[in-house]
């Protein structure tokens, strides 16, 4: 994907008030955050929640105990694996998670553990041998995520998708806090290996396609995987990867050198972007300026064109509702974008590179220039 011209990738000015205000947001969002003592198991009695989600671990988070579930930010050589039962309450809304709003957890409520174990890296792979198994499903976070925070939001993607698959989050050792950009970024990066022998793990052991999802940070830390496969020349598992990442922080340049060394995917790389990224509009402010891929701006020809010859798929997601101030967490209403996605002529139009507009309206994904034309011709 070779750089189209410089207004491809315009300047974004922010300036130090927006991104005080946009810190303070966020700081209040993050405002007694979960802990550790959420992912305590709890039991059952004379209750049937909405849906119990089994889900995976693999991560490069050390232990903070031996043999328990408990994960901070201090890093492992090798990955640590677990699994994890957790119950969706009755009273669940699409997009949200419902953390206990006490120091214990009540399962009719709020999100809950009911079940946990250590494992170790063949009980995955062995979940993911089974007769009948479904496709493995990778979560990739992004930046300033604790572990719990990043579990919970895959069972509430999972649970919203209604997907059949089996949901796997990949935990990075993020440090969980606002000012720590440049640290998580490094935390990423000591990451990539391992994110790139668990995809050549799963692609092994399932001998079929695996699903990759990653936000923000998540996004270059999967594309700087998917690069370390090629230069491993693992060719063979890059093409059974489904990769789509929301709202992908990653400098263009950057992404536009990574493409080069990885070369088409068999399967088209999707990118859910916004322009309106306030997040992202800060961390192009802490680059210099620096034009993010999540924040690119499909209804731009060079935009398109360099999406076409690259191979990738950009779609605009910005009719979603923001889950916050941001912008940045609209994959949230995975919901209504799912539903969009697996229709027929939406399946067709992912399948092929370019750059579409999701109308969360009318639950449709088209080309932003095929929908211009049309208008014209209305006139």
């Amino acid at each position: 994907m070779k750089r189209p011209p410089s207004a491809l990738y315009p300047s974004r000015r922010v300036s130090l008030l927006a991104v005080c205000l946009i810190a303070g947001q966020v700081l209040t969002a993050c405002a007694g955050r979960p802990g550790p003592e959420t992912l305590s198991s709890v039991t059952l009695t004379d209750f049937e929640p909405k849906r119990v989600e089994t889900l995976y671990s693999v991560t490069t988070r050390n232990r903070s105990e031996p043999g328990k579930n408990v994960f901070g930010f201090d890093k492992t050589l090798e990955p640590n694996y677990a699994r994890f039962d957790i119950s969706i309450p009755p009273n669940h809304k699409p997009a949200n998670i419902e953390w206990p709003k006490r120091k214990t957890v009540d399962p009719r409520t709020d999100f809950a553990v009911l079940s946990q174990a250590v494992l170790q890296r063949e009980d995955l792979l062995q979940a993911v041998r089974a007769p009948k198994a479904a496709v493995p499903v990778v979560f990739v976070h992004g930046y300033n995520y604790n572990f719990q925070e990043a579990l919970y939001r895959l069972a509430q993607l999972n649970t919203d998708s209604s997907v059949d698959g089996i949901p796997i989050v990949f935990s990075w050792p993020s440090f969980a806090a606002l000012p720590a950009y440049v640290a998580d970024k490094e935390a990423a990066a000591y990451s990539r290996d391992a994110l790139a022998r668990l995809m050549a793990d799963l692609v092994t052991a399932r001998k079929g396609e695996v699903d990759v999802f990653a936000h923000s940070m998540g996004g270059w830390l999967t594309v700087e995987a998917l690069r370390q496969l090629k230069l491993e020349g693992r060719t063979d598992v890059l093409n059974r990867l489904r990769v789509i990442m929301a709202a992908p922080d990653i400098d263009a340049d950057v992404f536009t050198a990574q493409l080069d060394v990885i070369g088409r995917m068999h399967i088209p790389i999707v990118i859910l972007v916004a322009a309106d990224d306030r997040a992202l509009q800060v961390s192009s402010l802490l680059g210099a300026g620096t034009q993010r891929v999540g924040a690119l701006d499909v209804r731009d020809p060079d935009v398109a064109a360099a999406a076409k010859k690259a191979g990738v798929t950009i779609v605009d997601i910005s009719s979603l509702e923001s889950a916050d101030a941001t912008n940045h967490n609209r994959f949230f209403d995975v919901k209504q974008l799912s539903s969009a996605l697996s229709k027929p002529a939406a399946s067709a139009s992912l399948g092929d590179a370019g750059a579409f507009v999701f109308d969360a309206a009318a639950r449709t994904i088209s080309s932003p220039f095929s929908l211009a034309a049309t208008v014209l011709r209305q006139r």
